[in-house]
Formats: structure tokens, sequence, C-alpha cells
């Protein structure tokens, strides 16, 4: 298996779990009074953006060759690291 490859399967995943956690938020914030339920919907609907962008880089990284991949990182970690702030800033809201 190439470094590309790795690389992509890792994202993948992590794609993945950050579906679920999105679920996941959505199920709980269904039994919110309707004012938390729009703050938090407009805040998924955010992050559900990112999971599409992160969708159409990873399309890109799938097709790119093994020496042009590299500069595609970048942009997925700078993605990765807005949704994965995003989910664990929501997250801990609804803990609260």
């Amino acid at each position: 298996m190439s470094a590309k490859d790795a690389y992509q399967q890792k994202v993948e995943a992590e794609v993945e779990l950050a579906q679920a956690k999105l679920a996941e938020i959505k199920a709980k914030t269904k039994g919110y009074a309707a004012d938390a339920r729009i703050k938090y919907a407009k805040q998924v609907a955010e992050l559900e953006e990112n999971v599409d962008l992160m969708r159409a880089i990873l399309q890109k990284l799938g097709e790119a060759n093994d020496d042009a991949w590299e500069h595609l990182k970048g942009e997925i970690e700078g993605v990765w690291d807005t949704l994965r702030i995003g989910l664990r800033d929501i997250s801990a809201k609804l803990k609260q």
C-alpha cells in the first residue's frame, strides 16, 4: 500500500467518524427547545458542509497520481482541523 493510499484510508475513516458524530448530535438535539434546535442545526449544517468538502478533496486525492497528491494534504488538514474543532465545540456545548 502506498503512502497516498494509507493516508486516504485514514482520512476516509475520520470522515466516517465525523458523520457518525454529526448524526448523534442531530438525534440528541431533536428533543431540545426550538431555539436551541435552530442554533445547533445551523452549526451542524456548517459541519456537514465541511464533511462534503472533505469528500470532494478525497475524490481529488483518489484521482491524483502518487507524486502530485502531497499538495492536497495541506488542504485536507485545514478542512479537517476546522471540522474537528467544530465537532469538539458542539459536543462540549451539548454536555453542559
